[in-house]
């Protein structure tokens, strides 16, 4: 009779999402509890919630080591939007401001 009972390596002792194991068997033939890291989530689009192309799905903590460069695209928004809503909100802006120019203009031609 094999028994596959093991115990927790750490403190924490109870099941929770921080404390997810598997078990393991050592080149000696003990089994061990080997802990699991969490999984890890792409980074989204603020906008239309897809998925960012170029940016790490790595944890909190080991994003704060990486570089700038690792975790954001270099252009307008690059790590924080995709590069269609990143073009939209450009013309957008672009738009607006040209109506805004346009309206001056007939303001001006107005009061002529």
């Amino acid at each position: 009779m094999v028994l596959n009972r093991v115990t927790y390596r750490r403190r924490l002792s109870y099941n929770t999402k921080s404390n997810k194991c598997r078990l393991n068997k050592t080149p000696g033939g003990k089994l061990v509890v080997m802990y699991a890291k969490k999984k890890t989530q792409v980074t989204k689009c603020g906008d239309c919630k897809r998925d960012l192309r170029g940016v790490p799905a790595v944890r909190p903590t080991k994003l704060s080591g990486l570089s700038r460069r690792v975790k954001s695209v270099s252009r307008a928004y690059g790590g924080a939007k995709c590069s269609g809503c990143g073009r939209s909100r450009i013309i957008r802006a672009f738009l607006i401001e040209e109506q805004k120019v346009v309206a001056r203009v007939l303001k001006a031609q107005a009061k002529k």
